[in-house]
């Protein structure tokens, strides 16, 4: 199988505007910004989904996700920040290596996480018994 365009980045063959690295993780700036700043933290690893990942991981992955939160908040003077991930195609993964997106935002961006199409599915006892068993 040919490597994901992740690990061609974590191994150099593709180039990145990496800003932040330690020995687990990678963050770059995404090549398509939903707003300025907007960050993927990668670990260098390849892990498809949040499912695969070891757990020490993906600790570390989400630490390093803070980290960067708090180094937009205070850099590029984001007023709150957007944490997302997407597991499997269904769920709009385009990559399949797991990764988080750091989405700085601002009162006048035009960045926007819509739930529009609201589940009508509302029979939450049922919902939570079938969860729980």
């Amino acid at each position: 199988m040919e490597k994901c365009i992740f690990c061609k980045i974590v191994e150099g063959k593709i180039p990145s505007w990496t800003i932040y690295e330690d020995e687990n993780c990678i963050a770059i700036l995404d090549i398509s910004p939903a707003t300025k700043g907007h960050t993927l933290v990668i670990p260098k690893k390849h892990y498809e989904t949040i499912f695969d990942m070891p757990k020490e991981l993906l600790k570390e992955t989400i630490e390093v996700a803070q980290k960067i939160a708090k180094l937009l908040k205070e850099k590029v003077n984001a007023e709150g920040i957007n944490l997302l991930n997407s597991n499997n195609k269904i769920a709009q993964q385009d990559v399949p290596h797991f990764h988080m997106h750091v989405i700085p935002r601002y009162s006048k961006d035009k960045f926007e996480i819509a739930f529009n199409n609201k589940s009508e599915n509302k029979d939450f006892e049922k919902i939570k018994k079938e969860i729980l068993e």
